[in-house]
């Protein structure tokens, strides 16, 4: 059955191999019959500082924050890719979040309960991210923080269940085999959703 599926290249920079393999999941995804959108974060235009201590005094959402809830609204399937930086998503990418994931939109709090419904729920979600870290560092040293942070406070808080983490790396020191051994596996992915 074909999906609505939202790409989000969460780059802050127009030109960047995440950016490509966040295209080569979306052609692929395309070829088997999906419905798919690609948003650039380097194209929107947003103040990424929620800067308010309380949801009731939220800022309006600017055209682009608006367009992009209305795509993840529309989705079925919500992909994000990101670089790893300092342990991370890009700032601009969590400032994006922080504006548009709000309660009344992505969750909403019940009285009486500690944790908020999921207003997503039936949708799932998946996450492509580049990095010069190798992955069994990641995991193993590190932790794994920002995969534990994306899946379980941010996407399937809001009822986006994580389908899958992909790790692509290492991009420094790739050369052009490398990188089309990435794209390759951007490709499948894309092409294997159901």
């Amino acid at each position: 059955m074909a999906k609505k599926v939202l790409v989000l290249d969460g780059h802050p920079a127009r030109e960047s191999f995440c950016g490509s393999l966040a295209e080569a999941y979306a052609a692929a995804a395309r070829r088997k019959g999906h419905d798919v959108t690609v948003l650039k974060l380097a194209d929107l235009r947003f103040d990424p500082d929620f800067g308010v201590s309380s949801f009731k005094n939220a800022k309006p959402l600017e055209p682009d924050l608006a367009t992009f809830w209305s795509d993840l609204e529309w989705c079925d399937h919500f992909v994000i890719a990101h670089p790893l930086w300092w342990g991370g998503m890009p700032a601009k990418l969590k400032g994006l979040i922080d504006r548009v994931f709000l309660p009344g939109k992505t969750f909403q709090y019940v009285k009486g309960k500690s944790l908020p419904e999921k207003l997503m729920s039936g949708r799932t979600s998946e996450v492509l991210v580049t990095s010069d870290t190798p992955g069994w560092f990641f995991r193993f040293i590190y932790g794994a923080g920002v995969k534990k942070q994306t899946q379980k406070q941010i996407l399937d808080f809001c009822g986006l269940k994580m389908k899958a983490y992909s790790w692509f790396a290492s991009i420094h020191g790739s050369d052009e085999k490398d990188r089309d051994r990435l794209l390759k596996k951007a490709e499948r992915l894309g092409a294997r959703l159901v």
